[in-house]
């Protein structure tokens, strides 16, 4: 029988032995380093959510978040106070140009109708809806047009003293009235 000369084959199997070696040592460290599982989400804060002043960590995006919804609703407040001043300068100008020319142009007719479109955005914003009020028009447009100046001034007054988070009645039934007043005029001036 013949001897088999295993002293050919040994640098090969020590070669593939090492190189196992090195795969098994090498893949222990990426195998540690799964992540446990986390823990099931709880209503309330742990401990471990807040810092050391004791407050939690989320309440600085809350506040953030606050204070975001508070500008807002100041700008809205802001953008409505605009609108009762610009209605009240409108309908200023309006009596002002009636009174001169005793007609109104295109660009007065434009006016009339912006300080509507006005007037509604402010009763909107007040809370209220369209509702039929009952006035007192004068068939005199000049009459009429002192009116319209006297109301929206009136309504400019009551937006700014009603405190934004207030739904003022009062606003309402003026924004009301000088719409009705607004389109009797209109009528008028065809």
């Amino acid at each position: 029988m013949r001897q088999r000369n295993y002293t050919t084959y040994l640098p090969g199997l020590i070669c593939t032995i090492a190189f196992a070696a090195v795969l098994l040592l090498g893949s222990s460290p990426v195998y540690g380093q799964t992540r446990p599982a986390p823990p099931p989400p709880d209503e309330r804060p742990s401990k471990s959510d807040k810092d050391d002043l004791g407050s939690d960590i989320g309440s600085h995006e809350r506040e953030m978040r606050a204070r975001l919804a508070l500008r807002a609703e100041k700008k809205l407040y802001e953008e409505n106070l605009a609108r009762a001043r610009e209605t009240s300068e409108l309908a200023t100008q309006l009596l002002d140009s009636y009174q001169a020319k005793k007609s109104f142009n295109s660009e007065d007719r434009k006016k009339l109708e912006r300080m509507e479109k006005l007037t509604h955005r402010i009763r909107n914003e007040a809370g209220g809806t369209e509702t039929d009020v009952e006035i007192e028009v004068s068939p005199v447009m000049e009459t009429a047009m002192k009116s319209v100046a006297e109301m929206a001034e009136d309504l400019r007054k009551e937006v700014e003293k009603t405190p934004r988070h207030v739904i003022s009645t009062t606003v309402i039934d003026q924004a009301n009235k000088l719409i009705g007043l607004i389109q009797h005029v209109r009528v008028l001036s065809r």
